[in-house]
């Protein structure tokens, strides 16, 4: 890949503004924990990112779907069961998309890396006390006490070491058996089979399961067929603190490329979009598809030169465009944005995330997100993409196999008394696993009836 638009190294990063980085209280302790890092093996590899962006190149072209999904921010204290069913959800999701639409999904998890968080201010005040801001386990602790949120550098090597056994735990489940198609109905928990949409994807199931019988009469079987069995799952977060990126930045022998080996697909966030900073700056270095978050404030002008900073050579998949307007914003905002793109010839891959401009807060204090203005931003989206004749290429979601109760509305009907049941994200809400089948539902009809 040429990164020739001007010199660059895993470095020059640090000539740039940083927005969003902590202060780091023991600097040398920082780059001992840095140096270490640097020395351990990559979590991903070079060939696995090659991979994903020649199946985003698909996504862009309209052949393939993107469903890139996962928890708001990750805990050093999830479960390996957590693990699991966020997975299951993703490929319960996947099942519904692929069997309306007969369009292959592409499967990329907001996981194994997603433990850091953009904060709208550098500390935060309860009860008079003034202490740093939460910004994800990879830096502190949720905890409101001094000790808890100083920022430690130990917990940069925690963030590895619990995305290696995730990053384990991940590939043992999608080719280990988990994931066969035969197993599609038990992938039904208990509280997503009560709902509505757990119902209509128990039929979906059926369905599916004389299809595989038909097939094993046939001699087509998960033994005769891999791709029965198992999937291909990526895992993806937003590159937020350079430092641990640069770190696990590897030369690829094969290509000579620069690839950041903590995640499959990296992205850049709507706080850190700078075309002069320094998170720009280091992503357009490396050969990793790459994800850039576009929100309501967006020029057309600012898109291009993003297109233009980060995707150079025009390569197929290596550049996708998450879109965050508000479900009241997409409708008139996006349709300029996706018509200057197409008339510059970028072959981007253009998703929605519909959680993040839909975010208030509700009368009991808590932050929440409504399912159906999630909904509409997603309907708004494809829209947006039918009148501009562009393709509307994925969802980005936040999202848990949990049975949560963060997100309102829905098939479960959770209503505002419902919050506090079982409100557990350590920052954003995130929709339940029976919210999530359902809106996987609505975005396959959105698919299917051609609205795009």
């Amino acid at each position: 890949m040429n990164t020739s638009q001007s010199a660059w190294t895993s470095r020059t990063w640090r000539d740039r503004t940083a927005l969003q980085q902590p202060h780091w209280p023991d600097g040398a302790a920082h780059e001992a924990v840095l140096e270490q890092l640097s020395s351990l093996p990559p979590l991903v590899f070079a060939g696995e990112t090659r991979e994903l962006t020649d199946r985003l190149a698909d996504v862009a072209a309209g052949r393939a779907f993107l469903l890139q999904a996962g928890d708001c921010a990750e805990s050093f204290d999830t479960s390996a069961d957590s693990i699991r069913d966020r997975l299951r959800v993703i490929l319960q999701m996947a099942v519904v998309l692929t069997y309306y639409t007969g369009v292959p999904v592409v499967k990329v998890g907001r996981i194994a890396g997603q433990f850091a968080k953009p904060r709208s201010s550098d500390t935060e005040t309860i009860d008079g006390v003034e202490l740093p801001s939460f910004r994800g386990h990879i830096v502190n602790d949720v905890g409101f006490t001094a000790e808890e949120r100083a920022a430690d550098p130990e917990r940069l090597l925690t963030a590895y070491h619990r995305a290696t056994a995730t990053l384990n735990l991940l590939r043992a489940f999608t080719k280990g058996g988990f994931a066969d198609l035969s197993r599609v109905h038990q992938w039904n928990r208990e509280f997503v089979a009560t709902s509505p949409a757990g119902q209509r994807y128990a039929a979906i199931a059926e369905e599916i399961e004389r299809a595989v019988q038909f097939m094993s009469a046939c001699g087509i079987n998960s033994e005769t067929l891999t791709d029965l069995r198992q999937v291909d799952f990526y895992t993806s977060h937003e590159a937020l603190l350079l430092d641990y990126e640069e770190a696990l930045t590897r030369r690829d022998s094969l290509t000579g490329d620069w690839v950041d080996c903590s995640a499959h697909m990296l992205w850049i966030g709507e706080r850190t979009r700078q075309l002069d900073g320094a998170h720009v700056e280091f992503l357009r270095g490396v050969a990793n598809p790459l994800g850039c978050k576009i929100g309501p404030t967006a020029t057309a002008e600012e898109v291009i030169a993003l297109c233009e900073a980060l995707n150079p050579e025009r390569i197929p998949g290596r550049l996708t465009l998450v879109t965050r307007m508000g479900a009241t914003k997409v409708v008139d905002g996006l349709p300029p944005l996706l018509t200057a793109v197409k008339e510059s010839g970028h072959p981007v891959v253009w998703t929605c995330d519909p959680m993040h401009g839909n975010t208030f807060t509700a009368d009991d204090g808590r932050k929440t997100r409504h399912f159906e203005d999630v909904l509409a931003e997603v309907s708004g989206f494809f829209a947006a993409h039918r009148f501009a004749g562009t393709h509307p290429g994925g969802v980005h979601l936040e999202l848990t196999g949990d049975d949560v109760t963060e997100c309102l509305g829905g098939g479960a009907e959770v209503v505002t008394a419902d919050l506090a049941n079982r409100y557990e994200t350590m920052c954003d809400p995130r929709l339940n696993g029976s919210q999530s089948v359902d809106l996987a539902f609505r975005v396959a009809e959105l698919l299917r009836n051609g609205t795009h």
